[in-house]
C-alpha cells in the first residue's frame, strides 16, 4: 500500500468512527454560513467575542506560542486570537489565518494594519477543508469554536488537512463545545436550538478528543470548562 492509499484509508477509518458518535449534523450550507458571518461581522465583537474570550485565552495559554514560530489560526473571526498570536511569535515569527467570511477577513485585516502587524500576519479567505498552504508549513495550529461548525462527515477531512500542513513535531489546539455519550438536558436543549436556528446557534457539541485521536493525533493535554451548563473542551494534540 502506497502513502496516498494509506492516507485515504486513515480518512475512511476516521469517517467510520465519527459516524458511530452521536454528533448532530449541520443543517445549513457553507454558502449560507458564509452569508451569516458576513452579516454578523460588524456586531461580532459586541456580542460573541466577550463570551468566547476566556475560552480563547485558555486555549492560547495551552498552545504556548513562542517567538519565531509560524502559526495558523483556522476560523479567526474578528481577530481576537490573531492579535495574541502575533504578539507571542514576535518580529521573527509569522501568523497565518483562514476564515470563510469575507467580512470577517476585512475587519481583521483592518485591525492588523492599524496595529502594525501586517508584516507578520497573513490572512486568507477560504475553506479549511482545502487549506491553501504547503505541507509541513506550521509549528502550530489554533482553532476556537470552529471545528464544530463543520458538518460531521467533513470534520475528519479538516483534521487531515491540519495534519498535512503541520510540521512533524507540530501541535494542534482545539477549543470546542464538548459532546458527551450521555448528554445532559442542557446539551439536548442546545442541540434542539442549533437544529431550529442554525444561523444564530451555529456551534454544536462534538467529541473533540475522540475525533482528534481518530484523525491520528496524540493527545497531550485536555481541559474542560463549563459555560452556562454547557461543557467546553480545550485539547492540545500532536502528530503521532
Amino acid at each position: 500500500m502506497n502513502s496516498i492509499e494509506m492516507n485515504i484509508s486513515k480518512m475512511n477509518v476516521s469517517k467510520m468512527n465519527v459516524s458511530k458518535m452521536n454528533v448532530s449534523r449541520v443543517p445549513r450550507s457553507k454558502s449560507a454560513a458564509r452569508a451569516s458571518y458576513d452579516r454578523m461581522g460588524k456586531w461580532y465583537d459586541l456580542f460573541a467575542s466577550p463570551f468566547e474570550k476566556k475560552f480563547v485565552n485558555t486555549g492560547l495559554q495551552k498552545l504556548h506560542a513562542v517567538p519565531g514560530e509560524i502559526i495558523l489560526e483556522i476560523g479567526f473571526g474578528t481577530g481576537q486570537g490573531i492579535f495574541e498570536l502575533a504578539g507571542s511569535v514576535g518580529n521573527s515569527g509569522r501568523v497565518c489565518g483562514i476564515d470563510i467570511s469575507e467580512k470577517m477577513c476585512a475587519i481583521t485585516r483592518s485591525k492588523v494594519e492599524k496595529a502594525g502587524f501586517s508584516e507578520r500576519v497573513q490572512l486568507v479567505c477560504g475553506d479549511a477543508a482545502k487549506l491553501p498552504f504547503p505541507s509541513e508549513s506550521f509549528d502550530a495550529i489554533f482553532m476556537s469554536f470552529t471545528l464544530e461548525l463543520f458538518d460531521t462527515p467533513e470534520i475528519p477531512i479538516v483534521l487531515q488537512e491540519c495534519r498535512r500542513v503541520l510540521k512533524k513535531d507540530g501541535r494542534l489546539c482545539v477549543v470546542a463545545m464538548k459532546q458527551k455519550h450521555d448528554p445532559t438536558l442542557m446539551i439536548k436543549l442546545y442541540e434542539w436550538a442549533h437544529g431550529k436556528f442554525p444561523n444564530y446557534v451555529d456551534c454544536r457539541p462534538i467529541f473533540v478528543r475522540e475525533m482528534l485521536e481518530d484523525a491520528g493525533f496524540c493527545i497531550r493535554d485536555t481541559t474542560e470548562i463549563s459555560s452556562w451548563g454547557l461543557p467546553v473542551e480545550v485539547v492540545v494534540s500532536g502528530k503521532v
